[in-house]
């Protein structure tokens, strides 16, 4: 008797094998590729707070103002294909009460519109693309990918630097818990601008090229460690200005210790959040596991089935009859 394999057990050590080569391929290949910034992005975030604003009407800066922070971000889908990388469309508008709602953005207190150009995969900076300003650092309205428990440099648009962020504990934003980093700015010319002299306490000039300074009370952001995305973000902008060669502020343009998301960004955030991560962490871990698993499962059978095999009776050899031998 001898033993032969069976279809089914062949069928089952072919897929196990296909799928133990396949669950490496899913985790080294497969993630890696699936974590990268898109290129149609189209997101709306709002902060706001209270503080000091200059009226321009009545020349003169009002306290206790309401502070509205709104950041629209859409992917130039053409310019990414074209380039490669992604290229995000930024618009910063900074409104009160009184210049809200507006029809135009260009109607806010103050409007910046910029460009940030990134690689897809390590979101480090890439110059082209028209990308303006010059932006520099590790992160800007995104962390990498696989965020550590470290210090990164993020880019502070409205200083025009880099700063340093330093990662601070963990904080649940929403019921979901995400890395948070922290850190402040000191004050720094960051430009000029052309106001009466009774602005900057030099009422004998009609006119004086000011220095425009910035600082920020503190950053607070909260990041989901798979994505990068920030969940959560506070900023405390002070921005002066002061007499040519001046060494105090003369005049306050916009102070605030607190502007922070609103609740509702919050949530929308911490939803793309659990998506995306949840999705990096089907391909990168449930999938592979899961994949190798189910594999191993497959090989064992079909190894047990194919070693039993099937008893087949060996075919009656022919019986070979004596030739007459030839006598003399």
């Amino acid at each position: 008797m001898r033993r032969t394999a069976s279809p089914l057990s062949l069928i089952l050590l072919g897929l196990g094998t296909f799928l133990l080569v396949l669950a490496p391929m899913l985790a080294w290949y497969v993630a890696p590729r699936a974590a990268v910034n898109p290129i149609d992005i189209d997101t709306t975030a709002v902060y706001k707070g209270t503080g000091s604003v200059f009226d321009t009407d009545k020349v003169e800066t009002v306290p206790d103002q309401n502070i509205t922070v709104t950041q629209r971000v859409r992917g130039n889908v053409a310019e990414s294909e074209r380039s490669g990388n992604a290229v995000w469309d930024v618009i910063t508008t900074v409104d009160t009460d009184k210049s809200l709602p507006a029809d135009d953005p260009h109607d806010a207190l103050d409007f910046t519109p910029h460009r940030w150009v990134m690689d897809r995969t390590t979101t480090k900076p890439v110059h082209c693309c028209e990308e303006t300003p010059y932006i520099e650092g590790e992160a800007y309205l995104k962390f990498p990918f696989d965020v550590e428990k470290r210090s990164y440099q993020w880019w502070d648009n409205t200083g025009g630097t880099t700063i340093t962020l330093r990662y601070d504990g963990t904080e649940k934003i929403q019921g979901y818990t995400g890395y948070r980093f922290t850190g402040t700015v000191a004050p720094r010319k960051v430009g000029t601008r052309l106001v009466p002299g009774t602005l900057v306490d030099e009422p004998h000039r009609p006119q004086v090229l000011a220095e425009e300074w910035y600082s920020n009370h503190g950053f607070r952001l909260v990041v989901d460690q798979a994505t990068g995305r920030v969940i959560y973000a506070q900023t405390g902008p002070r921005r002066t200005l002061r007499a040519p060669g001046g060494e105090k502020d003369a005049a306050v343009l916009l102070d605030s210790e607190k502007i922070a998301f609103t609740t509702a960004t919050q949530k929308e955030a911490v939803r793309q959040a659990k998506r995306d991560s949840g999705l990096l962490r089907t391909v990168g871990e449930t999938l592979p596991i899961g994949t190798a698993g189910a594999g191993s499962v497959l090989v064992v059978v079909g190894g047990v089935l194919a070693a039993r095999g099937r008893k087949r009776p060996e075919a009656p050899g022919t019986v070979e009859m004596p030739q007459p031998s030839l006598t003399m």
